[in-house]
């Protein structure tokens, strides 16, 4: 008899961050410590449940709208899903076809590697330097295309928009994905790229910066020849990606800004005060452009920090792989308040104070 499990496809899936049921100081999945703005409570709150029984429009046209406006480009050049995960992994499907291998850092967003193996795509990854940096030299090689985070994650570290330039002009054969989804803390976006080469694809995410993670909002702006080719792919798998509330809540978010940059501000100072806090502490860690903070203490094993940490109800982030990170951790940046129990903390399991 035939093995039906001989035709089914296997791949090892993408581990999220732990989602703890009991209340902790929750460190470990780089969402935002704020609320989004008042402006979406609002318009979910008024809207009328009547919309449930019809189906969303299939467009997105009201957020598409309000994205193109907010970024200057024409609705043609975005494209939207349920975050960016959901972009990303569509955009794969699209682009990455060829028999040569795409690139990504060694050390990176860990679901790239998982979607590779998904959709069958060759790949190589390319090791950061000493300083955790990404090195230009190792993707000017020819490829299958190529993604890249800027900051990238897990180190926060981020590349100038001429280092990204000297990439995507080495490779009109394929595309070059920048994953923006840290952008927002202080680092300098790569979207004018989009206007000046066709080959370029900037995701963008609502679930750090914008505080709406829950709400699962992702976005893509390129050339209009690429999104047209990321759209047909994405109406051959499922018309209906955006429901209703979604689409509303989004472009509440994108209307009011001052709000979007009132928080941005405070999630960066916090950071700033953790980066010196830490250091007094023995900690080491590359200069993050991001809303974490990739950590390794001088002389304590991470393993035992976050064991401690844990069993205090405060809890980050551990990688084990590759081994050569298995030292640190991810710590995202809470509220002013989370951030001082963390280093209290800190303090006790690391000098032994009581």
């Amino acid at each position: 008899m035939t093995n039906w499990r001989s035709n089914v496809r296997t791949v090892v899936p993408y581990t999220p961050g732990e989602q703890p049921k009991t209340k902790v100081i929750k460190l470990n999945t780089n969402e935002n410590p704020y609320p989004p703005s008042p402006l979406v409570g609002k318009v979910i709150s008024c809207l009328d449940e009547d919309i449930l029984r019809k189906y969303p429009d299939p467009s997105c046209d009201v957020l598409i709208s309000a994205l193109a406006k907010y970024h200057n480009v024409d609705k043609e050049n975005v494209f939207v899903g349920v975050g960016s995960d959901d972009v990303l992994a569509m955009s794969f499907m699209t682009f990455f076809n060829s028999k040569d291998p795409i690139f990504f850092p060694d050390i990176t967003y860990s679901f790239y590697d998982v979607w590779a193996d998904l959709f069958r795509i060759p790949y190589e990854t390319k090791a950061l330097d000493d300083d955790f940096r990404i090195i230009s030299e190792d993707y000017l090689k020819p490829c299958g295309g190529i993604v890249i985070p800027n900051p990238n994650a897990p180190t926060g570290v981020a590349e100038p928009v001429e280092f990204f330039e000297k990439i995507i002009a080495a490779h009109p054969e394929c595309v070059v994905i920048i994953d923006e989804a840290y952008v927002d803390f202080g680092s300098v976006s790569c979207l004018d790229l989009t206007r000046k080469y066709d080959n370029v694809l900037v995701v963008r995410t609502f679930s750090k910066s914008r505080s709406m993670a829950g709400n699962r909002i992702g976005y893509a702006i390129g050339s209009k020849e690429l999104i047209k080719f990321l759209s047909d792919c994405k109406f051959s798998f499922n018309s209906y990606t955006m429901d209703s509330i979604t689409l509303a809540a989004g472009v509440a978010s994108i209307q009011d800004d001052d709000y979007f940059r009132d928080r941005l501000a405070d999630v960066m100072s916090t950071r700033e005060w953790t980066k010196t806090q830490l250091s007094e502490l023995g900690f080491t860690f590359p200069d993050s452009m991001s809303n974490f903070i990739f950590a390794k203490h001088n002389t304590m094993d991470a393993n035992v920090i976050f064991a401690k940490l844990k069993e205090a109800g405060i809890y980050v982030r551990h990688f084990s792989n590759p081994p050569r990170i298995d030292n640190y951790l991810r710590i995202s940046i809470g509220t002013d308040e989370e951030m001082q129990v963390l280093i209290n903390e800190l303090e006790r399991i690391t000098k032994g104070v009581n």
